[in-house]
């Protein structure tokens, strides 16, 4: 099939590249020349486990350009454009409508232009208007790629949503998938239900993480251990393992814009969702509680207290930094000078921290020498830790939970703190 990504960031390029592989011709679109000359050299400007790689081993399927005109020769078109949160948390749909805009004369008869961007529900109806015609077919295919696993989850997808009535269109965007994906896991439903999906999908699983945040909170007063709760809840089948991980909260492009989108839509059809606004909430306030913490331990050492701080991306795997509470529980330590060290995001992360962040080249540069470390982002590399000797009194603030617990009690000059664990 002859397909067109509208958008090359951290949905369109990995869908691109995936269909690709598939052995259909794909022309990635996208208005930022800049980003497209970096494409066209060979390189992926964003980090996603095993897209470069994967590119490199389909770029005779690919294409690069930012004329929209493109498009005419394409079956289906994907948009895969930001809908960033507005200030008053609603989706901000300006980049989809004006790129449905542009597609517009170039539409050939019988083409689909499916859209993977998460939208609020209604979209892909007004999507059709501006589009006004019959012979178009408009279908809502929403994405569940998680950032740092993207390729993972187009591969070996939970389920793929297609949103249409059209039983032709369809059947045709399943045989898309079905010699590479298990036809049971492809769903066809209507377009509002197809929208909703998305948004009720990752509104319940920030609620999740938030929940087992509030859970580690009691533990910590009460002595118990959030590791082993969750656990223990996790072995029930119908609450499952999976997000109960207790840490400094959720970040990133997708839950906190699509939790702000969901409840601004129900408010705007008279509906309370108590519990996602909870979560917003919660989730909010965390990054604040949790710097606090840092600051009342910087306190007891005082001033000439050297801190380093572990991770800078919202999660392992990606160097997104959007929404991060990493970045936002640095921006809120109270210190005349921070260590930061992140194997993917220190880039990004340059953009949005002030000069009393000193990045550091490697993991051992920013831990050298210092009395506070703290762990907010979870990645392996940071279990480095656990082999590494300690010349002086060290207090590790693992708020992530990655480190082997008895392994760092046993270690000499550390004092070892945990989430979730008796303060």
């Amino acid at each position: 099939m002859r397909i067109a990504v509208i958008g090359s960031g951290y949905v369109g390029l990995p869908t691109a590249c995936g269909l690709a592989s598939f052995g259909n011709e794909v022309t990635c679109i996208d208005n930022n020349e800049d980003k497209l000359k970096v494409l066209r050299s060979g390189i992926i400007p964003l980090y996603e486990e095993g897209l470069q790689e994967l590119y490199e081993s389909v770029k005779d399927k690919l294409t690069f350009t930012g004329d929209m005109s493109s498009v005419k020769n394409a079956e289906l078109i994907i948009l895969a454009v930001g809908t960033p949160m507005s200030d008053d948390g609603s989706a901000n749909l300006q980049y989809i409508y004006q790129a449905t805009e542009d597609i517009k004369p170039y539409l050939q008869s019988g083409s689909i232009v499916a859209t993977k961007s998460t939208v609020p529900i209604g979209t892909n109806d007004e999507i059709e208007r501006i589009i006004n015609r019959t012979d178009i077919t408009v279908v809502s295919m929403p994405e569940f790629l998680r950032e740092g696993y993207a390729l993972y989850d187009f591969f070996n997808p939970d389920r793929i949503i297609i949103g249409t009535d059209n039983v032709a269109v369809y059947e045709k965007l399943r045989n898309l998938y079905v010699p590479h994906i298990p036809a049971e896991k492809i769903i066809r439903t209507n377009r509002h239900s197809a929208e909703l999906i998305k948004y009720a999908s990752n509104a319940f699983l920030a609620t999740k993480i938030h929940f087992i945040n509030e859970i580690s909170d009691l533990c910590e007063q009460i002595d118990a251990d959030v590791a082993d709760v969750a656990a223990g809840m996790g072995l029930d089948s119908r609450i499952g393992r999976k997000f109960l991980n207790a840490g400094i909260g959720y970040g990133g492009s997708c839950f906190p814009k699509d939790t702000n989108a969901l409840e601004y839509m129900a408010n705007k059809n008279g509906v309370k969702l108590s519990l996602v606004s909870s979560t917003i909430k919660g989730n909010y306030e965390r990054r604040f509680n949790i710097a606090e913490r840092v600051n009342k331990y910087i306190a007891r050492i005082g001033e000439t207290a050297r801190v380093a701080a572990l991770g800078l991306a919202f999660k392992n795997g990606t160097d997104d930094i959007r929404y991060s509470p990493a970045i936002d529980i640095i921006k809120n330590i109270k210190h005349n000078q921070i260590y930061a060290y992140d194997p993917r995001a220190m880039d990004n992360a340059r953009k949005e921290l002030g000069a009393n962040v000193i990045f550091t080249d490697t993991l051992k540069d920013c831990v050298k020498d210092a009395d506070i470390i703290v762990i907010l982002t979870e990645w392996p590399d940071f279990k480095e830790l656990e082999n590494m000797n300690f010349e002086k009194e060290t207090i590790i603030l693992d708020y992530r939970n990655i480190l082997d617990e008895a392994v760092m009690r046993a270690k000499s000059n550390v004092i070892y703190k945990r989430i979730g664990q008796k303060i």
